[in-house]
């Protein structure tokens, strides 16, 4: 019995080479078998460009499916997150559908920080009007107060949630620069069953000591003034942590889920812009190194 081999041949054609077989009545003939063309080498420059559309197509990926970058403008979840910080949002979590045990999904629970597209304040069209507050467009950031189905009622300096008070930290707290954190008077120890800080004015808790509805205001129109608003279906109410600072549900109503874009992990960089930038070397000055890293709870 007769065995195939594969031997190099001179040919007027590079690419081609014999191989032997075996005929029917036993006697064997080459048999010229042409190879695969072989492309010329990559360079440099088109390395570098495939690799480039590569991450390109990953990052692409990873911001529309797994994480998003943001950053906070506005002081309205002091001093949770100052103005200035950078955050990655985790958009996995709360990915619509089913989920499934070996994947790290769930869905929104009640005292989660979330980012989410702006609903828009139905009385208050001029102010939605503005490029920093465009409808559907601009992030926003709260924590989840109320879920589908409750009922979310604020009175003084706490609120209530299916008739029952949240266990929130309230810390007494001054404004000292819009774009910088606030400036803390008063804090109680903290209860065993307090599981996030909430910032009030001195003066707010003033007058809720002495019984003033501190919550009658014409901005205002859900959820105060003695009228607990119930919360739809698929739809969640938000607060800011700087309660006397932040148009939220309370102002201009519930977040639909379909606008929820994901969970606020931790700040990846931070910047003081309350400092003077006079020079790149105040690139490094004024970062909040010791935010670098730190969750968002």
């Amino acid at each position: 019995m007769s065995e195939s081999v594969t031997t190099e041949k001179p040919s007027e054609k590079p690419e081609a080479f014999s191989a032997r077989s075996v005929r029917p009545n036993g006697r064997e003939r080459d048999v010229e078998v042409e190879a695969e063309p072989v492309g010329p080498p990559k360079t440099v420059i088109r390395e570098y460009f495939e690799s480039a559309v590569v991450t390109v197509i990953m990052a692409l990926f990873g911001m529309t499916f797994i994480v998003q970058a943001v950053k906070v403008p506005t002081a309205s979840m002091e001093n949770t997150i100052t103005v200035g910080d950078h955050l990655l949002v985790n958009k996995f979590i709360f990915a619509p559908g089913p989920t499934f045990p070996l994947l790290p999904q769930r869905e929104i629970k009640r005292g989660d920080i979330i980012v989410f597209k702006y609903p828009g304040n139905p009385f208050d069209p001029e102010r939605d009007r503005q490029e920093d507050n465009i409808p559907f467009k601009v992030n926003y950031v709260k924590r989840v107060i109320g879920l589908p189905g409750d009922s979310v009622e604020v009175k003084g300096l706490k609120v209530y949630v299916n008739g029952e008070p949240l266990p929130e930290h309230i810390i007494v707290a001054r404004n000292v620069n819009d774009k910088g954190p606030l400036d803390i008077v008063e804090d109680t120890p903290r209860e065993g069953n307090e599981l996030y800080n909430v910032f009030y004015f001195p003066e707010k808790v003033n007058a809720a000591r002495l019984g003033h509805d501190i919550n009658a205001s014409p901005d205002f129109h859900f959820a105060v003034n003695g009228k607990p608003a119930k919360v739809p279906a698929n739809s969640y109410f938000v607060m800011g942590d700087d309660r006397d600072n932040s148009l939220d549900s309370r102002a201009w109503g519930f977040v639909p889920r379909e606008l929820v874009i994901g969970r606020a992990m931790f700040v990846y960089w931070s910047y003081d812009e309350t400092k003077p930038f006079s020079s790149p070397l105040d690139f490094f000055t004024n970062t909040r190194w010791s935010r670098t890293g730190t969750m968002v709870k």
